[in-house]
């Protein structure tokens, strides 16, 4: 009798084991099926930004280093409006493209398309991966998370469209404006100047993110608004001297880019008060 009770125990021991296994390989093809549609999307992105690659090529990718970039030509008539005349104008960038690689202009030509698919498909992309990630939420956390796919995706875009049009344009006009010698050109190639302006705005994007960021960390109790507070001149110092390092040597450029974010750090901060009023009025109505 002594045996067979220890068996059953083994027995219904494999069997949990099996469930836990199952389960286990369970999540993983569910997030499978997830990443597999995702990559549907961003294919069917980057057929759109193929089909017009001409112009996406010419005239968004290739635009900063166009003196008529719209950045370009707002500066100026900021500056001409604030008195200081035709110094923050450009008649030109001294720049020049090539490749020098057989298949240069090839690869980056691929991985602008993709790139470009994965920015358009983004809220959908953000769609399955939440997708994935919400059954593991208890419903209160449901309730704190409604439009988080709106507010994600509207971020990111605002981001992507801050870094296009303000960070990457005044990177490209810094460097290509920078010589150490009057007979040293600047030669860029292709590939050098794509894998410096998609990240700066991708990362862009990524941080525009901040407030949201703080905002779930500030539900779980790992930051809090009177830190922020604590911080701020530190942040706003950071923030000045990243903005001072990828813009021109001019005191507007840096208040130009700095802005957005101090205001997106304020809003992270009025975000972590409001958690915590909330949390607090939780715990009133407990006691």
């Amino acid at each position: 009798m002594a045996f067979f009770s220890v068996l059953n125990i083994f027995k219904k021991k494999s069997a949990s084991d099996a469930t836990a296994e199952m389960s286990f390989i369970g999540h993983i093809d569910e997030l499978r099926k997830h990443l597999f549609r995702a990559a549907i999307a961003v294919t069917i992105g980057a057929i759109v930004v193929g089909f017009y690659n001409n112009f996406i090529i010419k005239k968004i990718l290739m635009g900063p280093t166009h003196s008529d970039f719209p950045t370009y030509t707002y500066l100026c008539k900021i500056g001409q409006r604030f008195g200081l005349g035709n110094q923050l104008c450009l008649d030109k960038i001294n720049v020049k493209m090539q490749s020098n690689a057989v298949a240069g202009q090839f690869t980056v030509f691929m991985n602008i398309i993709l790139i470009g698919g994965l920015i358009l498909a983004f809220p959908y992309v953000f769609w399955q991966f939440w997708k994935f990630v919400k059954p593991a939420l208890k419903k209160n956390e449901l309730r704190n998370t409604r439009g988080v796919i709106f507010w994600v995706s509207l971020l990111f875009f605002i981001g992507v469209l801050f870094g296009y049009f303000i960070i990457a344009p005044y990177t490209i006009n810094f460097f290509a404006n920078f010589s150490m010698d009057d007979n040293i050109d600047n030669r860029w190639t292709i590939s050098s100047y794509f894998n410096t302006i998609v990240p700066l705005i991708l990362g862009s994007g990524l941080a525009f993110q901040l407030p949201l960021v703080l905002y779930f960390l500030a539900k779980i109790n790992v930051v809090s608004s009177a830190f922020l507070r604590k911080y701020r001149r530190h942040s706003i110092l950071i923030i000045t001297i990243v903005t001072s390092i990828i813009t021109p040597p001019d005191m507007l450029s840096t208040i130009i880019c700095s802005i957005p974010l101090i205001i997106l750090y304020e809003i992270s901060i009025f975000l972590c008060l409001r958690v915590e009023k909330k949390q607090q009025k939780i715990e009133a109505e407990w006691e």
